[in-house]
């Protein structure tokens, strides 16, 4: 009778996947409560890139794992996950599947979600045709059913490797009844951090969210090393972990409001930001300055004369002409302190010092061909690159004068 007890304890932990209730410890994590969705419903979640994401109350995370299996790795993190009896959604890549079948199938055994994560896991999903999108996509399915023998068993879930999204691959998701997993919060746990910086990051901004999908991933082992903190940290703080589910015969989608899917901005910052402003406010206007504005503290009548940067309208005249009269420098006519319907005054040209195009250094203006020729000739004493005439001076019309620019050299030069 014993051994007939055993057994069927045995068989029920196996159906039902992971550890039965008896053998959990005092204090354990848990699941706080299962979610059932409908894919056909809500075809994409994930704050992090898109308007919806999983109908979670405050402190309450859905723990997600990428890129596996990895037999050592993943296996650390079901053990660290039954030591808490709690469940994920494991994002399996293909050809680890094929590879690896077996820990498929543990995983699946003990409980947890199993989804796809393309067959190969490309970084090239947000350029892909549809068609070399699909063959990741089909591919994956049919890898990760192979490897746990029932069609059933994988979940219509998807998560784009790199999170490369684009429109027409999430349209071919969509048409096929498969959900589209973003992310809410990310632990950065692929990039050169230590497994005490993965669970500092994870936490924090968890913490800071709210609640959320959480981003690992079960290939690393500072992250099977992070993940026993972060699951003492989040219990210790008063979070839940949910597990998700996609609907099936037997198994109706969970009563939820659009409401609960909006991907609400919270009131910490986090992006994305929305700045909200006051559409009842008038438009802002510029005042019309007034003469103290520019430094004229007690203009003693209304017309004051006020000269910001001194200028010039033509060149300096050379030695020998006779000066233009002088042009008075902006503003003309004087400034007048303004009414209340005052204006500016449309500046001129001479505002800006650029009230004429002043002609420069007259070049020499012999054609290409001709300083080739002269330059090359043997009766001038000269390489057939450069010229050995003296270069010229030239008089500057602001005065002055420099040396001209050498000649241009022929021939290669590099």
């Amino acid at each position: 009778m014993r051994a007939i007890l055993a057994a069927s304890l045995l068989m029920a932990s196996l159906v039902h996947g992971g550890a039965v209730a008896a053998e959990c410890p005092p204090g354990a994590l848990g699941v706080a409560r299962t979610i059932v969705v409908d894919p056909r419903e809500h075809a994409r979640i994930g704050a992090m890139q898109y308007n919806e994401t999983l109908p979670l109350n405050d402190r309450e995370v859905v723990l997600t794992f990428d890129d596996g299996p990895v037999p050592r790795h993943t296996g650390s993190v079901l053990e660290t996950l039954a030591s808490e009896c709690t469940k994920a959604t494991f994002f399996m890549v293909g050809q680890m599947a094929n590879a690896y079948p077996a820990m498929v199938r543990r995983v699946h055994d003990e409980g947890h979600t199993i989804a796809n994560h393309s067959q190969t896991h490309p970084f090239t999903f947000s350029r892909m045709s549809v068609p070399q999108a699909a063959a990741q996509i089909e591919g994956g399915f049919a890898s990760l059913r192979a490897a746990l023998g029932d069609p059933d068993a994988v979940a219509p879930f998807f998560r784009i490797p790199g999170l490369l999204r684009q429109d027409s691959v999430e349209q071919y998701l969509a048409a096929h009844g498969v959900m589209t997993w973003s992310v809410d919060v990310v632990a950065d746990d692929w990039t050169h951090i230590n497994a005490a910086e993965i669970a500092r990051r994870a936490v924090s901004r968890l913490e800071a969210r709210g609640k959320g999908v959480l981003l690992l991933h079960d290939i690393h082992e500072k992250t099977a090393v992070a993940l026993p903190v972060i699951l003492q940290e989040l219990k210790a703080r008063g979070f839940k972990i949910v597990h998700v589910v996609p609907t099936a015969a037997d198994r109706p989608k969970t009563a939820t409001t659009p409401e609960q899917w909006a991907a609400h901005v919270p009131e910490r910052g986090l992006w994305p930001r929305v700045v909200v402003t006051d559409m009842a406010t008038s438009a802002p206007a510029l005042t019309v300055p007034s003469p103290a504005s520019f430094g004229v503290a007690d203009p003693s009548g209304l017309a004051v004369a006020v000269s910001l940067v001194p200028g010039f309208d033509q060149a300096p005249p050379h030695p020998g002409e006779v000066p233009p009269p002088p042009v008075a420098p902006w503003p003309r006519p004087n400034y007048s302190a303004p009414t209340a319907a005052g204006s500016f005054a449309v500046p001129a040209a001479q505002n800006f010092q650029y009230a004429h195009v002043f002609a420069g250094p007259r070049r020499d203006t012999t054609g290409g061909a001709e300083r080739k020729r002269v330059a090359s000739s043997p009766a001038n004493g000269v390489r057939a690159k450069a010229s050995n005439r003296p270069a010229p001076r030239v008089t500057s019309p602001f005065g002055g004068s420099r040396t001209a620019s050498p000649p241009r050299l022929f021939g290669h030069q590099l």
